[in-house]
């Protein structure tokens, strides 16, 4: 899907009008935009004061990695996670509710229009609350969403239309305490895990690709130690490595992948300099399309934290911890060229850009955040 805008950008002079948007004054050479996605908070909760309207689109230029506000493209109360579609037509979103506003949370699909307009094409239950991140399958086909509260995660199959329809609902062990965090598939769509903060563990299931449902695998899970609060997980493109941030103790463990998709820990590695002793949880995690870095985001030390991936061990080592410019990362996102890494300030409404240097991973700014009310979530529509 190409836009039918036209964003002239290079050597623009941004100015900021009386809404805090992003404009564009002066233009001379023409660059054909990315689309970005926004998800935010929208009202006062616990750790949050939301104060954005809901979905945000945003334009990207992939030349000099600058962002235009484009436009309000769906108004919805809580979307802090979206996931646009493998075909690139649907955009889904979670609406984060607690049982005081709704109930369930819920999962919303949009059409994505010409322009990138969000044309609501159906909501359904995630039979919890607070549901905070949303998957695919490697085929397109099934959407997962873990429920904060509860331990539940549910699976959806995209119909023809981009509607979505229930196919199965996991409740984890111990619900009281549980906090499903989020699903990761593989990359042979072979085995999903789900990363269960509350229980300090990563639950490994088998994936039927033809059904979309899950089974428990033979290893069941692999437990972290207590306290770790294991949030989100990525795997290597080979699937031989896997990395979990931890948000509770501030650390990055590192698996081996069995034969039969189980894990093995062999590297705990702290995501905060020893020095730093204040509070800080841990967030998101992404590995660099190279395949040589990771990176995660720290909330309360406020860094993307960079590392190094031995590729024959998988192990760790950390290059540098990069400031956000901004209060309590969150999300953050890799342009699909790798040049450009995008961070949400959660609580001082702006997304910071950043050049990646492909050579060492180190992480440099030249260019002003963009304003933008309470973002958490940052989804690239990709080429």
């Amino acid at each position: 899907m190409k836009p039918n805008m036209i964003l002239l950008l290079a050597f623009a002079i941004i100015h900021t009008n009386s809404k805090g948007q992003n404009t564009i004054a002066n233009e001379n050479v023409e660059a054909t935009p990315n689309v970005m996605y926004v998800g935010t908070y929208t009202k006062k909760e616990g750790h949050v004061n939301g104060q954005a309207n809901g979905i945000y689109s945003v334009l990207q230029d992939p030349e000099s990695g600058r962002l235009i506000f484009k436009e309000t493209a769906a108004k919805i109360t809580n979307p802090s996670f979206v996931k646009v579609s493998k075909n690139k037509q649907y955009l889904f979103a979670v609406s984060e509710l607690g049982s005081k506003d709704a109930p369930s949370g819920f999962i919303y699909s949009y059409r994505i229009g010409e322009d990138y307009d969000l044309e609501m094409i159906n909501k359904v239950s995630t039979e919890s609350y607070a549901p905070c991140h949303i998957a695919l399958d490697q085929s397109g086909n099934f959407v997962f969403v873990s429920n904060y509260v509860g331990g539940v995660v549910m699976v959806y199959k995209i119909k023809p239309d981009g509607s979505l329809k229930k196919v199965q609902r996991i409740d984890l062990e111990n619900s009281s305490d549980s906090n499903a965090h989020s699903v990761t598939l593989s990359s042979d769509n072979k085995r999903a895990y789900i990363a269960d903060l509350g229980n300090d563990k990563i639950w490994i299931y088998n994936f039927d690709p033809a059904t979309g449902r899950l089974r428990l695998n033979s290893q069941a899970y692999v437990a972290l130690s207590n306290g770790s609060g294991p949030r989100h997980f990525t795997l290597s493109a080979n699937n031989k490595f896997a990395y979990s941030i931890n948000e509770i103790n501030s650390s990055v463990s590192v698996f081996s992948v069995l034969k039969e998709g189980g894990l093995k820990l062999i590297q705990n590695i702290p995501s905060l300099p020893e020095d730093f002793t204040e509070k800080n949880s841990a967030a998101d995690i992404h590995i660099h399309p190279s395949g040589k870095f990771l990176y995660i985001s720290n909330r309360g030390h406020n860094t993307i934290a960079s590392y190094k991936i031995d590729k024959n061990t998988g192990n760790l080592k950390n290059i540098e911890y990069s400031p956000t410019f901004g209060k309590t990362p969150r999300n953050f996102a890799i342009s699909e060229n790798g040049k450009f890494l995008y961070v949400a300030n959660q609580d001082s409404n702006t997304i910071s850009i950043f050049n990646v240097d492909p050579r060492n991973g180190k992480l440099t700014t030249q260019l002003e955040p963009l304003e933008i009310k309470t973002p958490v979530c940052l989804e690239f529509v990709g080429a």
